[in-house]
């Protein structure tokens, strides 16, 4: 059986008539017991398994989904990848899930899509040039690239973009990340799901938590919809559903779900070579490597888990839209989703213990799940392997909340969330 990507592979197996390749993943019946169990199996989960059984040599994993692989966030977000944020803390977090998104093609021998086409939010006004001045000099000092950019810049990157002088957004300026793109959210989360099962990890799909299992006040396996699985260390990353198995295992959190939407074009030539956001309009698009405009917008503010959305909320997105790029009025909707987001009151992420010990946390990504998932997967696997904190994800601890070290990162979406 094949098991190795490559142009050779793909040549043998021409030959052969496409016969002998293997599984990209195993299906396994769950065991009664693991060394560690992983709930969710998004990116997070996904990468967090991963990186148990590479880094720490601990692959008596299971990851345990509710429905389907990269069914949930991962499969219904925008696909952006950037660390232009503003505090040191989200830099280094941020910062070292970009890194490892570069070399994650190579790493998992499966290609991933990054194509690093460069962003720029949108400055409107000489107020915002001067926050984005400000914007740009820290994250200068925290070595991540950003430039400030003039108009004449963002005509050079987005000339499709309403520049006529009645226009409801102008544009002053802009801060620009050229490290910054898009990857395929399907591919990250089945590069994840092969690479695990190759290093003997087992993926259980179908497989929905019902209760945990609680001895002697700890966590010592869940109950499910298959059967009892016992491990000594579980960690769970479930984005909008923390709440949910917050309340199964006896805690409550700091989080708020929200429904975000977006939506997406039908096909066109290439037209938008970068991605583009504005805080005024509340939009941000890209163009896919299929020729799609993809289209992302604020949350809708009614706490919900339907994965479709609303009408409204649309509504306002593309009104916004059309005033960036009068162009697309021509355009026809090919889809619209909605994903289910977890919002924490300083929009930083929940990365450490939770109050039950022996269950362990990652969650509270709110709108920045996606671009995050290999350093989450990274930090968790430390947090499950060793108990302890990685000095990244120390400041994202729960007890920050009890203490008041907030990491106030809610402009950090470049839109208001």
């Amino acid at each position: 059986m094949t098991r190795i990507y490559s142009a050779l592979s793909l040549f043998k197996e021409g030959l052969a008539g496409q016969t002998g390749w293997q599984p990209a993943w195993r299906s396994p019946e769950p065991k009664p017991s693991y060394d560690a169990i992983v709930i969710g199996g998004g990116g997070h989960g996904l990468a967090t398994a991963y990186y148990l059984a590479k880094n720490h040599n601990i692959s008596r994993v299971a990851v345990l989904e509710k429905g389907w692989i990269g069914g949930g966030n991962t499969g219904r977000n925008t696909t952006v990848v950037r660390s232009n944020y503003y505090y040191p803390e989200s830099v280094e977090l941020y910062g070292l899930a970009h890194r490892l998104y570069e070399a994650l093609s190579k790493d998992l021998n499966y290609n991933v899509m990054l194509s690093q086409r460069g962003m720029v939010n949108l400055c409107h006004s000489t107020a915002e040039m001067e926050i984005g001045a400000r914007t740009v000099n820290a994250m200068q000092i925290n070595g991540i690239d950003a430039e400030l950019f003039s108009p004449e810049d963002v005509r050079r990157v987005a000339p499709i973009y309403n520049f006529s002088a009645d226009a409801r957004f102008p544009v002053f300026g802009g801060i620009w990340q050229g490290r910054a793109g898009t990857a395929r959210h399907d591919a990250v989360a089945w590069g994840y799901a092969r690479a695990a099962s190759r290093l003997g990890v087992d993926i259980i799909q179908n497989c929905e938590i019902t209760d945990f299992i609680i001895e002697s006040g700890r966590c010592r396996g869940v109950q499910t919809s298959r059967g009892a699985i016992r491990a000594e260390r579980i960690g769970m990353a479930v984005a909008g559903h923390s709440s949910v198995l917050a309340a199964k295992a006896g805690f409550r959190l700091p989080i708020n779900s929200y429904a975000l939407q977006a939506c997406v074009s039908e096909p066109v030539k290439p037209i938008l070579d970068t991605v583009v956001l504005s805080p005024g309009a509340g939009v941000y698009v890209s163009q896919s490597d299929k020729g799609e405009i993809v289209i992302g917008g604020g949350l809708d503010r009614i706490p919900s888990y339907a994965q479709r959305g609303n009408l409204p909320t649309l509504e306002t997105v593309i009104a916004g839209l059309l005033e960036m790029f009068p162009i697309f009025g021509q355009l026809k909707l090919m889809r619209q989703w909605a994903g289910i987001v977890d919002v924490v009151p300083d929009s930083s992420p929940i990365i450490g213990e939770s109050p039950l010990p022996g269950l362990f946390l990652n969650c509270g990504w709110g709108t920045g799940g996606f671009k995050a998932i290999p350093a989450g997967g990274t930090l968790l696997a430390q947090l499950l392997a060793t108990g302890k904190h990685n000095d990244i994800s120390r400041p994202f601890d729960l007890d920050r909340f009890a203490s008041g070290r907030l990491i106030d990162e809610a402009a950090g979406s470049g839109i208001a969330h």
